[in-house]
């Protein structure tokens, strides 16, 4: 690694970092392969745990010291300036120190992400990247094994999901479905029964269906607005719901997530 002294915002390596709106980010996202940017010491520690590479570092000059330790032994160049100009140039207040932009690993088949694993979620279209960090944060918390997402859902690795996920994002599997709800048949020839939360007249309770469990278990979760797919609904082996009290028909998506995978886990 080698620390260079922010001396010009123009200067060659800190355009990854210049005026971090949803617009440039979106662009670091694209194409797979691309770049993510990671916020923290904590978040780009377990960036690293991950094997995920970095391709460069800002940080504040009193966050130095540990950024170099953190580091040591990897080839990048470590950008260093105040709070004031770093806030100049990502647009933000960097509260949390520093900042990395790593490179995406390449996403791992369905097949490798689920083998083995006993429960999993699934995100329909959820668009929310706070809801994506949160449940990703839940499955870490709670025991599942994999998440999956929608071709339409929002990106994992995008700042504020990894953020809201305490950096989750980086330790749980995870992968992008090809397709959905046709994706659902490589669930269930791998033997994984699809749990739908949703409300619909058949659904069964969370309780009548935590007692029975299947021995494999996707549990499908949908969008914030209108819920799951009809289709996804379709594909379905049980509907279960949550019950409610004084007339709260339902939660929102990081929060009933967090509540089933607790009422699903490994007794």
């Amino acid at each position: 690694m080698h620390v260079i002294q922010i001396t010009d915002l123009d200067q060659d390596g800190l355009a990854d970092y210049s005026r971090l709106t949803d617009v440039v980010l979106r662009r670091l996202s694209e194409p797979a392969g691309g770049l993510y940017i990671a916020e923290s010491t904590k978040v780009i520690s377990r960036a690293l745990a991950a094997g995920h590479q970095p391709r460069s570092v800002l940080v504040q000059e009193q966050w130095l010291d540990d950024m170099e330790t953190l580091l040591a032994g990897y080839d990048v160049p470590i950008y260093v300036g105040s709070g004031e100009l770093l806030e100049t140039l990502t647009g933000y207040n960097l509260h949390r120190g520093a900042l990395a932009a790593m490179h995406r690993p390449a996403l791992a088949p369905v097949e490798q992400v689920i083998a083995g694993a006993r429960r999993i979620v699934i995100l329909e279209d959820i668009v929310d990247h706070t809801n994506v960090g949160a449940i990703f944060r839940a499955v870490a918390g709670l025991g599942a094994d994999a998440v999956l997402v929608t071709p339409r859902c929002a990106d994992p690795l995008y700042r504020r999901s990894v953020r809201v996920s305490m950096g989750t994002v980086l330790q749980v599997p995870w992968t992008r479905l090809p397709e959905w709800p046709a994706g659902a048949d490589i669930l269930k020839a791998a033997g994984f029964h699809l749990a739908a939360l949703a409300l619909t007249e058949d659904a069964v309770t969370l309780d009548d269906f935590s007692a029975e469990q299947p021995e494999r278990l996707a549990l499908v979760l949908g969008t914030e607005g209108d819920g799951l797919s009809r289709q996804a609904l379709d594909q379905a082996d049980t509907v279960v719901t949550i019950p409610m009290l004084h007339g709260v028909d339902s939660l929102n998506v990081a929060a009933a997530s967090a509540v089933a995978l607790w009422a699903l886990r490994a007794r």
